[in-house]
Formats: C-alpha cells, sequence, structure tokens
C-alpha cells in the first residue's frame, strides 16, 4: 500500500510539474554549486549520439520552472536538442531570486549538469527568455560570456534602478517586489541601490560583447506593457560601437510615442520569422543586434529560436568571465 500511495504522489507530482508542456519533458533535480542544494527544473535530452545543441529556457518575473513555455519544449523535442528550464530561485520578489548570486549560480549548475546527461555540442549552448526571463538571459550574457553561442532577449528589464522608478510611477506590483528582494528603496547612495545595481543586466553587459546577443522588443511595450523599451535600446548601445548607438533623445522619442522616429524609418526590415508582427526598427553592431516590433510586452518563440539555431561559438571567441 505505501509503495503504491507513494507512486501515486510521484505520478501527481509529475503531471503537474510538466503540464502545458510536451510528454518528452520530465521534471528533474539538480544539485546547485551555489548553496550545494537541490533545485528543480523541466528537462529533456534527445537520443541522438551525435553531440546537439542545448537550449536553456528562462521563466519571467512572476513564474517559475513550471511555467508553460511550450514553444520551447515543441522545438527541442522535434529539433532532437537538449534542454534545461530551471527554477533560478523562482518568482522575483525574494532576495534569494532576482538575479541573485544563488539565480546565477543556479542557471550555469543547471547548464553543468545538462551536459552531464548527454552529448552536448559546447559551441551550442543557448539561452532565451521573456520579461523577468529577457532580464536574466542578459544577465547571464554578462555573467557567463564564454559560455553562451546565442543569447536571445525579449523585452528584458536591463536596469532594476530604472525600472523600480518607472513602476512606481505607474504603481506597478514590480516595484514592491524589486524591494522585497533588497531589502527597500534602492535610493541613491543605499546599500538597496547598490544591491540592485549588482542584480541588474546593465552592469555587466559590456562583457558580452562579442557574443551573438538578439535583444527584442515590442514598439507600445511600457504603454501597453510593463517594460519601457529603453531598456532593449540602451542594453544595445552598451555593447554597439560608438558610430551604432542611439542618442538619449531618440530612444526617448521611441519611448514616448511608441513609434519609430522619423530619421529611423528607413531600418524597418522583412523578417518571416516575425510571422504577422513587422520589423520597424533593426541595427546590428558586432555580434550584437537589436529588433523593434510591432507588438507590446511578448516574445515571438519562433523568431527568437529560429535566429538561435544559426549560431555558433567558436572556441577561440571564449571569453573567461571578469
Amino acid at each position: 500500500m505505501r509503495f503504491v500511495f507513494a507512486m501515486l504522489l510521484l505520478a501527481c507530482s509529475a503531471d503537474a510539474a510538466i503540464k502545458g508542456w510536451p510528454k518528452e519533458i520530465r521534471e528533474i533535480k539538480y544539485r546547485s554549486a551555489a548553496d550545494d542544494t537541490d533545485q528543480p527544473a523541466l528537462h529533456f535530452a534527445p537520443k541522438a549520439k551525435e553531440a546537439r545543441p542545448l537550449l536553456v529556457g528562462l521563466h519571467s518575473w512572476s513564474s517559475d520552472y513550471r511555467q508553460a513555455n511550450t514553444s520551447y519544449g515543441l522545438w527541442v523535442v522535434k529539433q532532437g536538442w537538449h534542454f534545461i528550464h530551471p527554477n533560478f530561485r523562482g518568482r522575483n520578489r525574494t532576495p534569494q531570486a532576482m538575479g541573485s548570486e544563488l539565480a546565477v549560480q543556479d542557471i550555469l549548475s543547471a547548464v553543468a549538469w545538462a551536459r552531464k546527461q548527454g552529448n552536448v555540442d559546447a559551441n551550442r549552448i543557448y539561452v532565451i527568455g521573456a520579461s523577468g526571463g529577457g532580464y536574466a538571459s542578459l544577465l547571464m550574457a554578462g555573467r557567463a560570456p564564454e559560455l553562451w553561442a546565442g543569447v536571445s532577449a525579449w523585452v528584458p528589464i536591463s536596469d532594476l534602478v530604472k525600472w523600480h522608478a518607472e513602476t512606481s510611477k505607474r504603481k506597478l506590483r514590480y516595484a514592491g517586489e524589486i524591494e522585497a528582494a533588497i531589502g527597500g528603496k534602492p535610493l541613491p547612495g543605499t546599500p538597496e541601490h547598490a544591491d540592485a545595481l549588482k542584480r541588474s543586466a546593465i552592469t555587466y553587459i559590456a562583457r558580452a560583447r562579442g557574443v551573438n546577443l538578439d535583444i527584442n522588443a515590442g514598439i507600445t511595450d511600457g504603454h501597453n506593457g510593463s517594460v519601457p523599451i529603453s531598456h532593449s535600446l540602451e542594453a544595445f548601445n552598451a555593447l554597439a560601437a560608438p558610430k551604432d548607438r542611439l542618442s538619449a533623445a531618440l530612444i526617448g522619442e521611441f519611448v514616448k510615442t511608441a513609434k519609430v522616429p522619423e530619421v529611423l524609418r528607413k531600418e524597418a526590415v522583412a523578417d518571416a520569422s516575425y510571422g504577422r508582427k513587422s520589423v520597424l526598427f533593426r541595427r546590428k553592431s558586432g555580434a550584437a543586434r537589436v529588433t523593434i516590433f510591432q507588438g507590446g510586452h511578448e516574445i515571438i518563440p519562433e523568431a527568437g529560436l529560429q535566429w538561435l539555431a544559426k549560431q555558433t561559438r567558436n572556441e577561440q571567441d571564449a571569453r573567461p568571465e571578469k
């Protein structure tokens, strides 16, 4: 009887964890080097013996590893990629989450664990996420630039101090969640301010120059969504050559009008991977690109995944973390 009961509990737990995912995706636990604890994740390993890419999917701000990022699951099963979808301490409202050292190491440990489960192509390890997952993707680009063949960040938060001010002004709950994570308001000169900057992607993103980096934002985000597109444009600026950077005035016009400034409209492109969402503006500089599309606070998974599939990291390009 005990055995049957235990098996029923295990089955219920597995079903709950993989709701909304292909049946091939399984819940696992791996050991995080951050604090030697077992951390949950969703995982898939293809049966192929040859080296295959690894996709790291990162959940959004208010979710955890159980978030139904179904498109990622369908893609990896169809393409025969390795996959890990870690928790990295869950929702961004505790000191342990929101870009903490624990969360960063959880993601790195998840990658290390996944690489031991099958033949992962070390030159094709990718990370993708939207909103809070886009923030975490940008953060990981800067924290471990030597690891990634491609980083696809959608509607990301790049600066937590700035976003706290923006969400406070709009009376959105995210300001309070930032305060809960860092212990108070990130006012200049306070430990909370320093902590928010330490957890911010913008602090490290320049280290990711040379990493294939794809930053995307919907033109109306910040109006009908929670993250102004300045976060994406300023992250791009931190990676771009001086001649390719956008001025503060142009970024301000993007944000205020929810339109591409007239002087930049010639930089629209056709990109079928975005489906019905027109690409209104795209600029590249080195290995980085930024795309502003007709949309809001959202991800177009097919566009991100198709772009990642084209990226390869050359071993001679690896940069040690500083």
